[in-house]
C-alpha cells in the first residue's frame, strides 16, 4: 500500500500538479466566473505558501542588514544583502556566502525562505552575504558563474569595513545555488586555483544537482526542473552532452576538495536523491571529509516547508558542521604558534 502511495505521489500528474490545471479548465468551460475565482484562489494559496516558507526555527530578533550593489551587468544592478550577527564584541566573524535556488531561472535573495536562512545563520554568529544573480532565460551558465565569483570577490574586499574574517568562509547554496557552490569549489580545488579558494573552509549543499544529466532520468518527473535546466544550458543533454558534463560538479571532485556537507530529502521530486548519493560516493572515493544528512520522508526544499524533528535536527547539524569547519582551521593555526 505504501509503495502504491509513494508511486502515486511521484507520478507525473501529481509532481507537475496537472490536476489543478484540469480542474481549472473544467470549471472555466462550465462557468468562466467560476474558473476565474478558482485561478484567483490558487494564486492566493501559492503566494501565501511562498510568503510563509521559512526554516522551522523562529528567530524573533532584529538584525542589522545592509544591501549593496556588487556588480552591474546587462543594465541590471546585482544586489547582495549582508546580515550581521547580534554579537558586536567580536573582532571579526566567519562568513557564510549564501546562494539561493530557483532552477537558475527564478528565485531571489530576499525571498522569505532565503531571508529565514540568513537570520538563522546570523543568530548563530555568522555574517551572511546573500546574493542575486542573473537568470538562465537570457544568460548563460558562464554569466551566472561569473556573478557568483564576482559576488564572492566583492564581499572579500569588504573585510575591514564589515569585520569579516575572510580566512573563515563557508559557501552555502540551496538547489541551483548549491550546484553553483559545489561547482565553484570542486573546479577551483581541482585546478588548484589558490586565490579563488583562499579562506574558504567548507561548502554546504542542500539538495544539489551534482550531475546535470540526473535531472533527466526517467524517475524524475519534474517538468520545471527539465525546463529550467534546458533553458539555462541552451539545449538538452542529448545535444550538449559535453557541455552538461562540463558544468556538473561531480566531474571535478579531487583529493583537494574542501570539507563538504550534502543534504537531501529521499523523496525529492525536483532534483533526484540519487544525484547526492553519487556525489557522496565520489567524495568517499577521494577521501574528502564530508557529511551526508538525509531526510527520509522529505521532498525538495523541505528545510523551509517542514517543521518536524528531523528537519530541525538537520538544521542544527548544519550549523555544527559549519562551526566545526571554521574551528578546525583555528586549531590548526594555533598549533602553528
Amino acid at each position: 500500500m505504501d509503495k502504491k502511495k509513494g508511486k502515486f505521489n511521484k507520478s507525473f500528474f501529481i509532481v507537475n500538479k496537472l490536476y489543478l490545471f484540469v480542474i481549472f479548465i473544467g470549471l472555466t468551460i462550465q462557468d468562466i466566473t467560476l474558473g476565474f475565482y478558482y485561478f484567483l484562489m490558487s494564486a492566493i494559496i501559492y503566494i501565501w505558501k511562498v510568503l510563509n516558507s521559512k526554516v522551522p526555527i523562529d528567530i524573533n530578533k532584529e538584525f542589522d542588514k545592509i544591501t549593496c550593489t556588487y556588480k552591474k551587468a546587462n543594465n541590471r544592478e546585482l544586489k547582495m544583502d549582508i546580515w550581521f550577527p547580534l554579537e558586536k564584541h567580536k573582532k571579526s566573524h566567519s562568513l557564510v556566502y549564501f546562494c539561493h535556488g530557483g532552477g537558475w531561472i527564478s528565485g531571489f535573495r530576499n525571498q522569505p525562505n532565503n531571508v529565514s536562512w540568513c537570520k538563522y545563520l546570523a543568530a548563530k554568529g555568522f555574517i551572511v552575504a546573500s546574493i542575486d544573480y542573473r537568470y538562465g532565460y537570457k544568460n548563460t551558465m558562464i554569466d551566472i558563474l561569473s556573478d557568483y565569483s564576482d559576488g564572492l570577490d566583492f564581499i572579500k574586499k569588504k573585510r575591514e569595513e564589515y569585520n569579516i574574517d575572510i580566512s573563515n568562509i563557508i559557501l552555502m547554496g540551496l538547489s541551483a545555488g548549491a550546484h553553483l557552490s559545489l561547482l565553484y569549489s570542486t573546479y577551483n580545488t581541482l585546478m588548484k586555483n589558490h586565490q579563488a579558494m583562499n579562506g574558504i573552509r567548507s561548502v554546504v549543499a542542500y539538495y544539489p544537482p551534482t550531475n546535470l544529466k540526473d535531472i533527466f532520468i526517467s524517475d524524475n518527473k519534474s517538468l520545471f526542473a527539465r525546463f529550467a535546466t534546458i533553458k539555462t544550458m541552451k539545449g538538452n543533454p542529448q545535444e550538449l552532452d559535453k557541455v552538461y558534463e562540463y558544468y556538473s560538479p561531480i566531474n571535478y571532485v579531487s583529493e583537494s576538495m574542501i570539507p563538504t556537507l550534502v543534504v537531501h530529502g529521499k523523496n525529492d521530486n525536483t532534483v533526484p536523491f540519487q544525484s547526492s548519493v553519487n556525489f557522496v560516493k565520489k567524495l568517499n572515493e577521494y577521501k574528502v571529509k564530508y557529511e551526508f544528512l538525509v531526510h527520509k520522508k522529505a521532498d525538495h526544499s523541505f528545510d523551509t516547508k517542514l517543521k518536524d524533528y528531523a528537519t530541525v535536527n538537520i538544521l542544527d547539524k548544519t550549523v555544527r558542521f559549519m562551526k566545526k569547519s571554521v574551528h578546525r582551521r583555528d586549531i590548526h593555526e594555533n598549533n602553528k604558534h
